[in-house]
């Protein structure tokens, strides 16, 4: 080979190394200001739930109540998401974000001027909901368009860790701004954080026609329901949302519970220790994809939802241990609980075809936060039935509800693991 040719190649070996670094610190830009939006967008999304036993009391709700308003918010998710998300593969994903982002803005302020009961707070956790859907998978999809090769699955992990530090942020702020400032504050302050989100992902993310816009089918299923692969993450992306949502919705008071039991109050309060439990969840989220990517999806799915099925049948028995044991094991069930969500939503944006991504992920959201608004109501009747929120055993019955559908699905999805190995592919 002539020394010309060798410069020659040389020269393309450090251009494309180059490039690739242009492209890297891109992505990482892309990512990280889809993060923080998504983080921002989350503010006001558990301020009921961190408020729900002062709310309780002055609004005299039973627990089937205050679980239907819990609830109120993921049914919203359910109506909207099969359109906003399945818009998505015709509509660029920013204009869906950013009107969404208003309605979350618009619910929260609602929340904090008229809601009274139950009646006016479900209907604004509806509107919520429903503005959540139209941010959260939308937002997802921007940023996955924006983002391609090897760096899209930590994308995706990144993106879908932050839930849990939008969360986190949302219970910390909410209670601090109502113990200060009273509950109205809590509800009003925290729409500044969508108005935020929305302006960030309109200004800081290129306009991004879908490229099959034109062949694409709003609302038709029936190509994702024939994938056996993606069924089984839609199966347990729902479990996982069963478990989740159920949990959050009631974990706060579970721990005012708890700390009514104790000998001496604890040194965080339940919404501190819920908040830690949630950024730990972060952790988890990120390091379970990690581990997908390398040692199989499916196998680290059924593996860290097995561990998170038994902890939440045991954990509402556990309320009368000491308050720094309990903190422990409710960071370690939000722990194992987000072990397999990015490895869940990380999968199911790979194996989709790009025309249908948005259906698929439109099929995934709807039927995850379905559970999600199933679970909380559920709970509540559970905790009514078994004896009331100020029975150790009727916690530890609403616990076992959520974690007995997350035992059953990871069988399931261990046998489609072993399907998978048996045929070559690896699981």
């Amino acid at each position: 080979m002539s020394g010309s040719e060798e410069a020659s190649r040389d020269g393309a070996g450090v251009g494309a190394s180059r490039a690739m670094r242009i492209v890297t610190r891109s992505a990482a830009r892309t990512v990280a200001w889809m993060c923080l939006a998504h983080a921002a967008s989350m503010i006001g999304f558990s301020t009921y739930a961190t408020l729900l036993p002062q709310l309780q009391r002055e609004w005299a709700l039973n627990n089937s109540e205050a679980g239907f308003i819990s609830g109120a918010f993921f049914a919203g998710y359910m109506a909207a998401v099969p359109v906003l998300t399945s818009l998505t593969d015709r509509v660029d994903a920013r204009r869906i974000y950013f009107v969404s982002a208003l309605a979350v803005a618009a619910a929260s302020l609602g929340l904090a001027s008229i809601a009274s009961g139950l009646a006016t707070a479900a209907g604004m956790q509806f509107v919520a909901g429903a503005g959540i859907a139209g941010t959260y998978m939308p937002g997802l999809r921007a940023l996955t368009d924006n983002v391609s090769g090897p760096s899209r699955s930590r994308a995706v992990s990144f993106y879908t860790a932050t839930f849990g530090l939008g969360t986190s942020a949302s219970i910390l702020l909410a209670g601090a701004i109502a113990a200060t400032l009273g509950w109205h504050w809590a509800f009003g302050l925290s729409a500044v954080g969508p108005l935020v989100a929305g302006a960030m992902v309109i200004a800081g993310l290129p306009p991004r026609p879908p490229r099959h816009a034109q062949t694409a089918r709003v609302l038709d299923f029936r190509p994702v329901f024939a994938s056996r692969e993606l069924r089984a993450y839609v199966l347990g992306y729902a479990v996982h949302c069963w478990e989740l949502f159920g949990s959050r919705s009631w974990l706060v008071a579970f721990f005012v519970f708890g700390e009514g039991l104790a000998a001496a109050p604890g040194a965080w309060s339940p919404a501190g220790i819920v908040a830690a439990a949630n950024l730990g969840g972060l952790a988890a989220s990120i390091l379970g994809n990690e581990i997908a990517m390398r040692h199989g999806r499916e196998r680290t799915i059924w593996k860290a939802m097995l561990a998170s099925g038994l902890l939440s049948c045991a954990l509402g028995f556990a309320a009368s241990l000491p308050w720094y044991l309990l903190a422990a094991l409710a960071v370690l069930h939000l722990v194992l609980i987000m072990g397999d969500s990015s490895a869940l939503t990380a999968g199911v944006v790979e194996r989709a075809e790009e025309r249908i991504r948005g259906t698929t992920m439109a099929v995934y959201s709807m039927l995850g936060f379905g559970a999600g608004f199933a679970s909380p109501l559920v709970f509540g009747i559970v905790l009514d039935l078994a004896g009331g929120n100020a029975s150790v055993a009727a916690w530890g019955f609403a616990y076992a509800s959520l974690g007995l559908g997350a035992i059953f699905v990871s069988l399931l999805i261990r046998r489609h693991a072993k399907a998978l190995r048996a045929t070559g592919k690896f699981a």
